[in-house]
């Protein structure tokens, strides 16, 4: 039966594919592929894993105490005939040979399939069999973690079709996490579909970094659509179609190819410089998360690196973090492969949607804030590290002697914190000195993305060589919404007139003062906002490098300087978005292209 999934569209294009569900557990999953040399290995990780389970409920039966009723005895009894059930370890193994699905994922999908089942049976007592069902596969995760090969972060990724499937795949799930997220990066989806999330929650950003369709905010999918369900992920309206008829099908594929056909002329544009109509020329540069994403930075023609994101090397460590010379090493390899292009290194932002996993208690402290949006996150936590923090900056400081470095500072608000990061930043410096280490001194810039800090710009000014807004957490701020929390996104709303007051007046104040300033939010790489932006004076863009191109396109068509000119009516507005699109040709940003 063919139905509708309605959500938010965060990454355009179309997506057709067989539904892989990312299911939900009472434990952690992790979900990653094997490399073909290692099926065998994951098939024996799993025989271990039920063996060691077999054992554990064997020895409760025979534990029993005498009193213990017969039910119990029965119970455990269902429970060993459940894992040695071959619907159940042995389908599990299918996935792992088929799509090469680690074993815990590989488990929760086959739980899945069997838990529908059970959902339809007609007997009361066989369908509530789905709870005995949900522990036994309980008890195999468990036992699954307990293993050597445990960690996540130790899997290897595998890229597109490494596995035996030839159909094209989505992914659906409740939420994915960014640790999941930076393990699927490059992998074999099509798409994303997620029940939860807003227009820049990170399945969002990443989905668009990776330049895929994805449909977030969808409610109910990951409940009703099925294991190797089809879908299309329409990514421009925000709707998923499941096992669409032959000829919506064959409809969105023709979408699919016209999408394609878009991609390769926008390509053409990588070397054309991104100058305006009246002739100014605009900085793009690339948001990237990894050392190995420099890259595609070079091929979509960014200028240099305006935002990488250093937390993503704090990810999927296993409980570790990385030290001073693994840092510096991805560091250097960036910064080398920008070929003397600036990099602009962010400090680490952990909290809120990017939270560490498996560490301390004390170093997850602020994980367990109740709003963590607004506790010990970004330069927050790192001053309250000094000695993480230290060597973060010696890491960044040590890689400025391979190429042209900045390093930019993330969430500051107060002066005090200006002030203990400046501190901290000369005394790395020393450190350095007294080691007898190679630096250079680098340009240091401030994320503004917390309206206190927009409003007493002048006074970081002062202390910093460069802004960056981060429009994402500003507007968050502003609105005090939940960017990622499906129930109020709809209030998320980069046009309000507060926001885009607050991103002016940053802009306008910093080029007053000489000082360089930028755009690293998603409101960089959306066209709608591309003329608005230039028109309050922007000149440098950063964004996901596969946005570059079509922001490129919509510069070179912009004249700049009427931009500025029809600016002050609509800022002047008690609704700039409304106000836009009563112009004839619609669009927010075609309002400023065109005038009045």
């Amino acid at each position: 039966m063919s139905f509708q999934v309605f959500g938010l569209p965060v990454s355009r294009g179309v997506a057709i594919g067989r539904a892989v569900l990312v299911a939900s557990s009472r434990i952690d999953v992790a979900h990653y592929f094997v490399d073909e040399t290692r099926v065998d290995a994951e098939v024996a990780r799993l025989r271990v894993a039920r063996d060691a389970v077999a054992g554990e409920l064997s020895l409760l039966k025979r534990d029993l105490p005498a009193e213990a009723p017969g039910e119990l005895a029965a119970l455990l009894d269902v429970h060993l005939m459940l894992l040695h059930d071959d619907s159940l370890t042995g389908a599990t193994k299918q996935w792992i040979h088929e799509r090469h699905y680690n074993a815990e994922w590989a488990l929760s999908a086959q739980l899945e399939v069997l838990a529908r089942q059970f959902d339809e049976m007609e007997d009361d007592y066989l369908r509530e069999r789905k709870a005995d069902l949900e522990q036994v596969v309980e008890r195999l995760l468990r036992a699954l973690a307990r293993g050597p090969e445990a960690s996540f972060a130790a899997a290897p990724a595998v890229g597109a079709r490494d596995f035996g499937g030839e159909e094209p795949l989505v992914l659906v799930a409740n939420d994915i996490a960014p640790a999941d997220m930076l393990q699927f990066k490059g992998s074999v989806f099509t798409g994303f579909v997620t029940d939860v999330g807003g227009k820049t929650s990170h399945t969002a950003i990443v989905a668009r970094s990776m330049d895929i369709p994805a449909v977030v905010g969808a409610r109910e999918a990951s409940r009703i659509i099925r294991q190797d369900d089809w879908v299309i992920i329409d990514g421009d309206n925000g709707i998923v179609i499941v096992n669409p008829s032959p000829i919506v099908l064959e409809e969105y594929r023709f979408r699919q190819r016209q999408s394609e056909l878009e991609r390769e002329r926008l390509s053409r544009l990588r070397h054309t410089p991104a100058v305006t109509l009246d002739g100014e020329r605009i900085e793009l540069l690339a948001n990237i998360e990894l050392p190995v994403d420099a890259k595609s930075a070079l091929e979509s023609g960014a200028l240099g690196v305006g935002l990488f994101r250093s937390e993503f090397l704090f990810m999927n460590r296993g409980g570790e973090l990385p030290g001073e010379d693994e840092q510096f090493e991805a560091y250097r390899a960036a910064v080398e492969a920008m070929n003397g292009l600036p990099v602009t290194i962010r400090t680490v932002d952990i909290g809120a949607d990017k939270p560490l996993e498996r560490m301390s208690v004390n170093e997850l402290r602020h994980e367990h804030a109740l709003n963590p949006a607004l506790g010990l996150r970004a330069i927050r936590w790192s001053l309250s590290e000094p000695g993480m923090f230290r060597q973060q900056l010696r890491a960044i400081l040590r890689a400025s002697a391979y190429g042209k470095v900045r390093m930019l500072f993330p969430m500051v608000a107060h002066l005090s914190e200006v002030k203990l990061t400046l501190e901290a930043l000369a005394k790395a410096k020393q450190q350095l000195t007294d080691a007898g280490r190679a630096f250079v001194d680098v340009e240091i810039g401030a994320m503004i993305e917390v309206p206190a800090a927009a409003l007493v710009l002048p006074i970081f000014l002062r202390h910093f060589d460069f802004v960056s807004i981060g429009t994402n957490d500003l507007i968050q701020y502003t609105l005090a919404i939940d960017r990622a929390d499906e129930a109020v996104s709809h209030l998320y709303d980069p046009w309000h007139p507060a926001v885009l007051g607050l991103i002016a007046s940053t802009i306008q104040q910093a080029r007053n003062a000489g000082k360089h300033v930028s755009v690293c939010g998603e409101m960089a790489g959306d066209p709608a906002f591309t003329e608005l932006l230039l028109g309050m004076g922007l000149r440098s863009f950063s964004m996901h490098p596969a946005q570059i191109a079509s922001i490129k396109q919509r510069i070179l068509r912009t004249d700049a300087r009427r931009c500025a000119t029809v600016l002050p009516e609509l800022l002047a507005s008690d609704d700039p978005e409304l106000r836009s699109r009563s112009a004839e040709v619609g669009g927010a940003s075609r309002l400023i292209a065109g005038g009045r």
